[in-house]
């Protein structure tokens, strides 16, 4: 057998393998190399943005590490032979710029396309639970749910309503720490601040990342598509227990939210009740 039919076949092979592997990696590699999605839109728009980005990367990487491999085999040194000095070919040099070129275009112009998908929150499903508020984001109809999200070293809060910001001592609002619990089908706004050093809340099924700031209020949304647990994480180091401050979100059906929300605000108003009994107790009997 010729020795350039075998190098041609060994090129071919490897190609072969290379396309079958990029094929089959999204369902082996699910939630590996790629962002978690599925739990709400703006995560889907990110995780298609970001597999689209990367398949071409892949095609480019295949077809550079192709042509890399088959001039390594073809060209490579050989006894007696002298390698032929070419000192340009402009024609090859303006193929590769306007493909490069016209690569990132097609990049931008995806890119561009999927951000509103991103950044603008969607109308929640028909639902009774959702309150106004005039704090951005805001869906279309202006309707949302309120969550206030503070972090601490090195646990989670969470206050529930439109208020959460100003009023939530005054309001009562009810809270709860580490797991938030949201209806599905409605458009939640998080309004995020920090009540020491920089955490960074996320939780990837439901989208991206974002810093709290101490001193500043940053904002993201997502809208639960399903019900079901998801888990996430302080992604900023915040200190020795960074990696104990796990953030979950429980998502419930609106009836669901309803009840839970109702049951949370009689057991906080029955656990202060208790706290100032104990220290009207503690100073009638001179302990406090």
């Amino acid at each position: 057998m010729r020795p350039d039919f075998t190098r041609r076949r060994a090129v071919v092979a490897f190609a072969s393998a290379l396309a079958l592997s990029l094929l089959a990696a999204p369902p082996a590699l699910a939630d590996f190399i790629v962002p978690k999605s599925g739990g709400s839109p703006n995560a889907n728009h990110i995780d298609s943005l970001y597999k689209i980005i990367l398949y071409i990367a892949a095609v480019v990487f295949a077809i550079v590490a192709g042509t890399l491999l088959y001039s390594l085999l073809k060209f490579r040194a050989k006894r007696g032979a002298v390698a032929a000095q070419i000192h340009g070919n402009t024609q090859l040099e303006v193929s590769w710029t306007v493909g490069a070129a016209l690569i990132l275009v097609a990049l931008t112009v995806i890119t561009f396309v999927k951000l509103p998908g991103i950044i603008d929150p969607p109308n929640s499903d028909a639902s009774p639970v959702l309150s106004a508020s005039t704090t951005e984001p805001t869906p279309p109809n202006g309707k949302k749910l309120t969550i206030c999200v503070q972090g601490r070293q090195y646990i989670w809060r969470y206050t529930y309503g439109s208020g959460c910001l100003k009023n939530y001592f005054t309001g009562k609002l009810p809270y709860s720490f580490t797991t938030m619990v949201v209806p599905k089908g409605q458009t939640v706004v998080l309004d995020i601040q920090s009540n020491d050093v920089i955490h960074s809340w996320w939780v990837p099924s439901m989208g991206g990342k974002v810093d709290a700031v101490p001193g500043y209020t940053t904002y993201t949304w997502f809208k639960a598509l399903h019900t079901g647990f998801f888990h996430g994480q302080c992604a900023q180091l915040c200190g020795r227990d960074h990696a104990a401050m796990v953030a979950f979100i429980r998502v419930v059906s609106p009836a669901q939210y309803k009840s839970w929300l109702s049951r949370q605000k009689t057991s906080i108003s029955s656990a202060n009740d208790e706290v100032g009994q104990l220290r009207q107790y503690l100073t009638s009997t001179g302990q406090l």
